[in-house]
């Protein structure tokens, strides 16, 4: 199978920074003292850029997971600043997308979009947005609340805060900023417009004090996979991080396509094309020479994870504490989604897993800890080929079992047989995240309203 004409895109994904892995801090192979070392991660983004991914994505929380001792004693809670981290990486890099989640219900609009219109100025066009609502309560008492706005809430307030944001991006049109020394002139009034927003959730008057980004917006991700998430999503996402292979070796292409369909379709009611937003699932390749070596890299991974950690993990994402229950017997309840406030998107996945197969708590536990795709370069290149020849895929969001050495090993491994394929680039065409992805320019409100 090859396509000449598409080209998929590529997001290389640290959630821990470590890698993807809850215990990639343990891998041999891991460099966990690096963390907060920025050589650590300027070695990661320019091996991204040489496998000329369109982005690094760093996934983003608000909290220490402390709700469960192994939480501090056994999993990696120590992450840097996004703005701060990919500020420093846009001076050492100089055409991949650097993106990072940003919450929207513990920030304030003028903030982020103050601090993605600098980012976007300082890396000539190359900010993405990650918009999340945030999940856990945890997250909440570090911000003035006991507990986490409800979902619904949430996502009212992001499609609001998308707004807003997007609104004080307008505040100068693109040829505002005059600069004309001898006649004292440095911007023109008449191109600097107030947002004047006012509702129950924000009342934000504007303008913004930095210039329109240059890519107009920065590039625009969400990952959410509920029902609100999907209608926020084809309301104003441009990437969508689809968690179709968050748990367990890639699903079923059928259920890629599903999803993909599901949310493109979305898109018509909002006034927008189906290229008007990118879709790439998420997973997470362990690779090796041989299939064998494969296997034996992806054992590793799943081994280091100690039980009350892996238990403690699946309490989380259920919301119930299942360390009371034998472990090798089935959950003595059935998951729910309705009244659910955390993420329903990781929810509605293990109720998946559990209407298919019967499986104990360990077992459980243990699917949502192998999360790895094992195989060889070529084994790797089949799948996320048929993903995407079949419409389950715009690309994919590859995420790594450790770092550095597992993104060394897909741009050394994976990215030629790719490029061999002719299913992707063999260098970079444009210089911003947009032109990457193929997503146009958007026009400023106020210069559209000008020209009517």
């Amino acid at each position: 199978m090859s396509n000449n004409k598409r080209q998929m895109a590529l997001g290389a994904m640290m959630f821990f920074p470590a890698g993807e892995h809850i215990s990639s801090w343990r891998h041999p192979e891991s460099d966990a003292a690096g963390l907060l070392d920025f050589n650590y991660y300027k070695h990661i983004v320019q091996t991204a850029e040489r496998g000329k991914f369109d982005m690094f994505f760093y996934a983003d929380e608000l909290y220490v997971w402390d709700r469960f001792q192994s939480g501090i004693t056994a999993a990696n809670s120590i992450r840097p600043e996004p703005f701060t981290l990919l500020s420093a990486l846009s001076a050492v890099t100089e055409r991949i997308g650097l993106a990072a989640t940003v919450s929207t219900t513990y920030n304030e609009p003028y903030h982020i979009a103050r601090k993605l219109a600098t980012l976007d100025h300082l890396s000539s066009g190359r900010s993405g947005w990650n918009i999340v609502t945030s999940q856990t309560d945890e997250e909440a008492r570090n911000f003035g609340k006991d507990k986490h706005l409800e979902h619904e809430n949430r996502y009212g307030r992001a499609g609001e805060f998308v707004d807003v944001t997007q609104g004080l991006w307008d505040s100068w049109e693109d040829d505002a900023i005059v600069l004309d020394k001898a006649s004292g002139i440095f911007a023109d009034k008449d191109k600097l417009n107030n947002l004047n927003y006012k509702s129950d959730e924000f009342q934000v008057r504007g303008p913004l004090n930095v210039s329109r980004p240059p890519q107009g917006y920065p590039v625009l991700i969400q990952a959410g996979a509920s029902e609100a998430g999907k209608e926020l999503a084809a309301a104003s996402a441009e990437v969508v991080f689809a968690p179709g292979t968050a748990f367990g070796p890639f699903g079923t292409v059928e259920d890629g396509i599903e999803l993909y369909e599901d949310i493109k379709t979305r898109l018509a009611k909002y006034g927008r094309s189906r290229d008007d937003l990118k879709i790439l699932p998420g997973f997470m390749p362990v690779i090796g020479r041989t299939e064998e070596e494969a296997a034996q890299r992806l054992a590793i991974v799943e081994d280091l994870t100690p039980e009350k950690l892996g238990v403690d993990l699946l309490s989380h994402y259920l919301g119930h504490d299942v360390s009371q229950y034998p472990l090798d017997e089935q959950l003595p309840f059935t998951p729910k989604l309705e009244g659910f406030n955390q993420s329903k998107s990781s929810l509605a996945k293990i109720i998946q897993l559990l209407e298919r197969e019967t499986l104990t708590i360990r077992q459980l536990y243990k699917r949502l800890n192998s999360r790895g795709v094992a195989g060889t370069p070529s084994q790797i290149a089949d799948q996320m080929e048929e993903w995407f020849v079949r419409g389950a895929a715009d690309g994919f969001n590859v995420m790594f079992p450790h770092l550095p050495g597992g993104l060394d090993d897909f741009v050394n491994l994976v990215v030629p047989e790719l490029q061999r394929r002719g299913i992707f680039r063999e260098d970079y065409e444009g210089t911003t995240l947009r032109e990457h992805l193929g997503l146009r320019r958007p026009a400023n409100r106020y210069s559209v309203i000008a020209t009517r």
